[in-house]
């Protein structure tokens, strides 16, 4: 297949079906010719076609009947009228019911040559277009949030079931994956979004300062409080509080905050009066409390507390489809950041980045790239820009276990291959042309795979870019 192109011919004069075929395939377009719309609609099923060129009269069927054969069978593929005729009547015609463009003959090569440029150019930004207008749908209302998988999905989901009420939410995962992301998500969809969020890490302040930071303190209650100071549940009053590494609490710290979420007041260090607070608290961790709990090593009053709803954030390895969509963020912000253009990555790079499996997760990701875009030569990612933990990567050994009652083979082999075609139908928002590029197959073969396989729109979740919100 030609990289400028494929170009279904339709006429029924063969001197101009050759004509065109002749001069498209020096352009270095690939070229298809039919003599009629039977044969045309044959090639648009089985074959990917870029561009119709069709003349409007033609026996039997005409341009307009093979205009709306391709807007049913690709309704992305533009479609060139050729009319013989003075008047521009039908072609006008054509062009009401979704013609690209029109020429009459006689015409120039250099005419035809443009408007086939055009027309390729409009269709590659449309669906450009439509597929970031499908990912970005994915995670409306979470711009910061970026994945489709479903992992991801579901998060999102949590979060719209939540994010509007009193609700105290522990947010669970492994470093890097995101959550105070997600704390953000949850306040920013709150009827709490117009007030404070504020955000601590309590793993990062030394314990004698912990209680002071959360709680603030009275005039000369210790050295070097030489005046009053509010506390972050003070600052937060009518907003939303979110502690990110909860389980870094010492008991002693943890009482004084269950006492805050039960009576809804605090006293500062070394004050006397109660002061009555209004804060909705998120919290995070990335250990098992559960586990800690077990231990003694966090209280099981505090946790039910805390943990009234659990959202826990996916690794990055475990959703390994959202990577493309992660990387393609990151170029953009990155490459920004420093006044260059850096918008595509090499196979072997994407290979690579694939195949690690990110014990730092999306953070980690994010820096990987960072230090991508800093060493890049060129406006593409090359593989050897990639740190050397990422380029020792190997595809991780899976030795298949048969039990003892045996396997049937091909059964196996036809599930996961339906659940692989599936994924990239639902990627792709239903288009096959796209679904066969991510599975790396032509278009032809990925309709007889999903023929075989007697797979229909039950499979996967239709989501075609027309019909999207965002």
């Amino acid at each position: 297949m030609s990289d400028q192109g494929h170009i279904l011919v339709v006429d029924d004069e063969r001197s101009m079906r050759e004509f065109l075929e002749i001069f498209f395939r020096r352009e270095g377009y690939a070229v298809t010719t039919a003599p009629g719309v039977d044969a045309a609609e044959i090639c648009l099923e089985n074959d990917e076609i870029d561009i119709v060129i069709t003349d409007m009269q033609m026996p039997v069927r005409g341009g307009l009947d093979l205009l709306h054969a391709a807007r049913e069978v690709s309704p992305e593929t533009p479609v060139v009228v050729i009319t013989a005729y003075a008047s521009t009547d039908s072609a006008i015609a054509a062009m009401r019911e979704g013609a690209y463009d029109y020429i009459t003959k006689p015409f120039k090569v250099d005419e035809i040559r443009l408007v086939v440029e055009k027309a390729l150019e409009k269709k590659e930004l449309a669906l450009e277009n439509a597929r970031l207008k499908c990912q970005l749908q994915s995670h409306a209302g979470h711009p910061s949030i970026i994945g489709n998988s479903p992992g991801i999905q579901g998060v999102f989901d949590l979060v719209a079931q939540v994010a509007d009420t009193r609700t105290s939410v522990l947010i669970s995962g492994e470093s890097g994956t995101g959550k105070e992301l997600v704390a953000r998500a949850l306040h920013d969809q709150s009827a709490r979004h117009a007030d404070a969020f504020v955000g601590l890490n309590c793993g990062a302040i030394p314990e004698n300062l912990l209680e002071s930071e959360l709680f603030g303190h009275a005039k000369g209650s210790f050295t070097g409080a030489i005046g009053e100071k509010k506390g972050l549940f003070e600052v937060a009053d009518g907003g939303t509080l979110f502690l990110d590494e909860i389980a870094e609490l010492s008991l002693a710290l943890q009482v004084k905050l269950l006492r805050a979420i039960q009576e809804k007041t605090i006293r500062r260090v070394g004050g006397t009066q109660d002061i009555e607070v209004d804060v909705r608290l998120l919290s995070a961790t990335n250990q098992d409390l559960e586990a800690a709990v077990a231990t003694g090593a966090f209280r099981n009053d505090l946790f039910y507390r805390l943990n009234v709803i659990q959202i826990p954030l996916p690794p990055l390895r475990e959703r390994r489809e959202d990577i493309p969509l992660l990387l393609r963020h990151f170029l953009q912000k990155l490459s920004a950041d420093v006044g260059r253009s850096i918008d595509s990555v090499s196979q072997e790079t994407m290979n690579k980045l694939m195949a690690y499996d990110y014990p730092g997760n999306v953070r980690e990701l994010e820096n990987i790239v960072e230090r991508a875009v800093a060493l890049s030569r060129s406006e593409e990612i090359e593989v050897d820009t990639l740190p050397p933990n990422v380029l020792e990567t190997r595809p991780a050994a899976n030795p298949a276990l048969i039990p003892a009652e045996g396997v049937k083979l091909e059964t196996l082999l036809d599930d996961y291959e339906r659940s692989l075609l599936a994924e990239a139908l639902r990627l792709s928002g239903g288009i096959k042309k796209d679904a066969a590029r991510l599975v790396g197959v032509s278009f032809r073969s990925f309709r007889y795979r999903i023929e075989k396989l007697e797979m229909d729109n039950s499979y996967w979740k239709l989501r075609r870019p027309e019909s999207s919100a965002l």
